[in-house]
């Protein structure tokens, strides 16, 4: 049986220190792999037609809330993987607002 805390199941005591580093890390490359092709290609082609502004935010804001969260609990891979994925939003965010305003101001 897992041992709780604050009623929720917890790996620590099982699993090394070693062995959650690294599922952290691995967490790391996966996030910042699924973040880094759309920010590469919207840089390149400053295409942001296909980005839902409302869902693209809340991932943007959750990004920003984890990296503090990891800062305050020392989580380098938390803190990593979403410092990066803060800076791919940031930038393609304002490529998407200087898009939506070109367009506005030219319509076709």
């Amino acid at each position: 049986m897992l041992r709780q805390v604050r009623g929720i199941p917890c790996l620590y005591h099982i699993m090394s220190e070693l062995w959650i580093n690294i599922i952290g890390y691995t967490a790391t490359v996966c996030m910042v792999l699924g973040y880094l092709p759309q920010a590469i290609a919207t840089i390149r082609t400053r295409n942001t037609d296909g980005i839902a502004m409302p869902t693209f935010i809340m991932l943007g804001l959750g990004s920003v809330f984890f990296v503090i969260q990891g800062i305050a609990l020392g989580n380098m891979p938390l803190v990593i993987a979403n410092t990066i994925t803060t800076i791919c939003s940031v930038i393609i965010f304002g490529i998407k607002i200087y898009n939506d305003r070109v367009r506005t101001k030219n319509p076709d």
